[in-house]
């Protein structure tokens, strides 16, 4: 995460959550995710709005409870050079490989502090899907993800990591900003 000229940079990041983070942890966190158990941000606000309207609809679904609300917390990431980062600048086999090696295990299978890519939305998904129960192959997976229009998202695995995560504010996401 730097620039051409390999200063440090300072990155706006959000979380999409059904919670204020002033604080972001390693403890409550969902594991078979993309890159593993991590806290998940974005540099695309409108990213983290989708993520809090799928946390919300799964929120609703588990409590049956109507007046959960959603926020984007908003951080700035300074960068740091002694971490251990992975980034996948597109989605590209070792990509998925990688998110479905994630995505099946209760475990933490690599050792990277850090995380970036593409995100594995809903409709990014079923390709996934297809390519799991072989009905594509590798190369007819890349094809596919590479139609469409994929949103990052950035991963933070240790709290080495999180220590270059400062909190700004917590936004409230209202119906209207769909």
């Amino acid at each position: 995460m730097k620039n051409k000229e390999s200063e440090m940079i300072n990155l706006k990041v959000y979380h999409g959550s059904t919670f204020i983070v002033e604080k972001p942890s390693l403890e409550i966190l969902n594991y078979r995710t993309d890159f593993g158990k991590g806290f998940y941000t974005t540099t695309d606000i409108s990213q983290a709005k989708r993520w809090t309207k799928i946390k919300k609809g799964r929120m609703q679904e588990e409590k049956r409870d109507e007046n959960i609300k959603r926020y984007v917390n908003i951080y700035e990431y300074t960068e740091n050079e002694d971490l251990n980062i992975l980034n996948f600048e597109a989605a590209t086999e070792e990509w998925l490989k990688f998110v479905f090696k994630n995505r099946q295990s209760n475990e933490l299978v690599h050792q990277y502090d850090i995380v970036i890519g593409p995100v594995a939305d809903d409709n990014l998904y079923q390709v996934l899907v297809s390519y799991e129960n072989g009905v594509y192959d590798m190369e007819e997976t890349i094809k596919r993800l590479k139609t469409y229009l994929l949103s990052n998202q950035i991963s933070f695995h240790t709290l080495k990591s999180l220590e270059c995560v400062k909190y700004i504010e917590t936004i409230e996401v209202g119906e209207e900003d769909e």
